[in-house]
């Protein structure tokens, strides 16, 4: 059985609070390291209220974001250094990372036109598509780093093609 986990940010309590240091959709520079911080305070607390009894329970955990999130989008995106995100990783979960990271890989562009028809922009969304760019880069660097755990996903393809991708590779990951 598998427990499907949020990441903090969605999950009930953060989502009812304000985002704070904020000048419109994007951090104020000066506080951008002090978001990393609340951050992984968010990510300790939904680890050990949520992620490890699920795990000792013996359940799957599936999360929609981890840790690579924040190495992408505060390390690429907001320029974070990799070294204050590595740290405050070592800090807050030394010894859990994800056993399987599918990287859902589309060109910011091409994101920006689903995302819009979608749902609308929220904070992230707003942003520029240079920050989309670093991101993307950022991802598909931890992806090169962590092969042995990030299966990377063209996602810019049908629907049908990306979830036929997925469960061809879960099938191959789950039969080893």
């Amino acid at each position: 059985m598998a427990a499907m986990i949020p990441t903090p940010n969605n999950a009930e309590k953060s989502d009812r609070r304000p985002f704070p240091f904020t000048a419109g959709p994007r951090p104020l520079p000066a506080w951008r390291p002090l978001l990393a911080l609340l951050l992984f305070a968010a990510r300790a607390q939904h680890i050990e209220a949520v992620v490890e009894p699920a795990l000792a329970a013996g359940r799957w955990v599936l999360c929609d974001r981890f840790t690579d999130a924040t190495f992408a989008y505060q390390g690429g995106g907001r320029g974070i250094a990799d070294d204050d995100i590595a740290a405050l990783e070592r800090w807050v979960h030394p010894h859990l990372q994800p056993d399987l990271t599918l990287l859902f890989d589309l060109p910011p562009e091409i994101a920006a036109a689903r995302v819009g028809r979608a749902r609308g922009n929220d904070r992230f969304e707003a942003e520029q598509s240079q920050f989309f760019a670093r991101v993307r880069l950022a991802y598909l660097a931890r992806a090169r780093r962590f092969a042995q755990r990030f299966i990377v996903i063209d996602a810019a393809a049908d629907a049908d093609v990306v979830r036929a991708r997925v469960q061809q590779e879960l099938q191959r990951w789950l039969s080893i």
